[in-house]
């Protein structure tokens, strides 16, 4: 099975690194995939280039080989839909299971993502759940596409939701980028290559 890890990562942080290592364990996969955004539709826009966030998510993971980073979102004009990424995806690997990782605050916006009912055409959607975070209420939709055997996504190629705890670390890309703008010191938040590079390149500095 192959996960799928989207986002900003505008920083990478050690929140991101550490969920995609535990899900990557908890399900058996055997690659999982960091994909940058390059224009998210449903969010604000990243605080500093493509270049910057990619080289940052290239010096986060350069000592993890099961962690790859795959740029076809910056490569492409326009929005970055996740449908569009994840056809791509298919196109290229055939009928091998897809996991798509999002948190639970995603998924209660998913019914306003681009040709999100599409989404399990291609992938099965795994929420990573964390305690106290209230989840919207399943429709019929998301009902009709839940399991709750984990056995059932590498029997299938999509279309499954499943729901997922995993070990959340309570840090923030908005959090580190604030602490950056004070002159406070983020160590220990994220990578200490990245925290360089941040600092020899002034990023998020206002």
């Amino acid at each position: 099975m192959l996960g799928v890890f989207g986002g900003t990562f505008d920083p990478i942080h050690y929140g991101h690194l550490r969920s995609a290592l535990e899900v990557k364990d908890i399900f058996g996969l055997i690659e999982i995939r960091l994909i940058p955004s390059a224009q998210p539709p449903h969010r604000a826009q990243p605080s500093v280039s493509a270049e910057n966030r990619l080289k940052m998510l290239e010096l986060a993971v350069e000592d993890h080989a099961d962690l790859k980073i795959d740029d076809r979102e910056l490569k492409r004009l326009g929005p970055s839909y996740m449908i569009d990424t994840l056809r791509s995806i298919r196109a290229e690997i055939g009928t091998q299971p897809v996991l798509l990782f999002i948190g639970t605050d995603a998924f209660n916006h998913l019914m306003t993502w681009h040709e999100w009912q599409g989404l399990f055409n291609y992938a099965h959607i795994i929420v990573l759940t964390r305690p106290n975070y209230a989840l919207q209420t399943l429709n019929s939709f998301f009902i009709a596409h839940l399991s709750k055997d984990k056995t059932e996504l590498a029997q299938n190629s999509a279309g499954k939701l499943y729901f997922q705890p995993i070990r959340q670390l309570d840090i923030s890309a908005t959090e580190i980028r604030n602490m950056l703008t004070e002159h406070k010191n983020p160590g220990f938040l994220l990578p200490d290559k990245v925290l360089t590079y941040i600092r020899q390149h002034q990023l998020y500095l206002r």
